[in-house]
């Protein structure tokens, strides 16, 4: 047993001096940065998902989550960029005077609204040539009953049924969805029986005889 104590002794011996090492070679100048950014032009403030987190002249960086959460390794004295679509882009510097390895940050964004001029597109050069066209076309019966046929109730009400969903169309009632699911997380999801707009909807639809049997 003596012997078994005496090896026990030297083996921790031998291994605090490469703890110290280990702690002499840390890099003290990294800090885990995370935070929130949360939309600042209204005094309600919500989350801006998906935003831009990119470490200047480094090219890496990470984006906020779908409730503006986001967090990264970076060093002090780095700068940080915040972007987003449709909102002024931000930045912020890492103090270099932190005494701890964490930073945590609130990111107030606001909103940035670019008006484009107006563009007029005709597959002809010129008005000229655009009325000379017009003029000289010929809009036969035959042609009014097909262009009559297309714009019929039946004929886009088959389109909006046979036509798949757009990427983005998809991908936004994906998030909207799990966004959803997220609000009520860790309780019970609200009920629509208080929901006023379901009740005004449900009314509607009662009104035009949604509910009535179709022979």
């Amino acid at each position: 047993m003596k012997h078994i104590g005496v090896l026990l002794l030297v083996m921790m011996c031998s291994l605090v001096p490469a703890l110290l090492r280990g702690q002499a070679n840390r890099d003290t100048s990294l800090v885990q940065f995370s935070g929130m950014v949360l939309d600042g032009s209204t005094e309600q403030l919500y989350p801006v998902p998906y935003a831009n987190i990119l470490v200047k002249d480094k090219n890496r960086g990470t984006y906020s989550d779908l409730r503006g959460f986001f967090s990264i390794v970076v060093q002090k004295g780095d700068v940080i960029i915040f972007s987003a679509i449709g909102y002024k882009d931000v930045q912020f510097r890492i103090p270099y005077d932190l005494k701890d390895d964490r930073y945590s940050l609130v990111q107030l964004m606001s909103q940035d609204t670019i008006n484009l001029p107006e563009t007029v597109v005709f597959p002809w050069p010129s008005r000229k040539h655009f009325k000379q066209e017009f003029l000289a076309m010929d809009v036969s019966s035959e042609l009014q009953e097909r262009a009559a046929a297309n714009v019929a109730n039946e004929a886009l009400a088959q389109m909006r049924n046979d036509v798949p969903r757009d990427p983005a169309e998809t991908a936004g009632f994906y998030l909207r969805q799990q966004s959803n699911q997220y609000y009520s997380i860790g309780q019970a999801p609200p009920m629509n029986i208080f929901n006023v707009v379901a009740w005004k909807r449900f009314f509607d639809a009662w009104k035009r005889g949604d509910f009535k049997k179709k022979e």
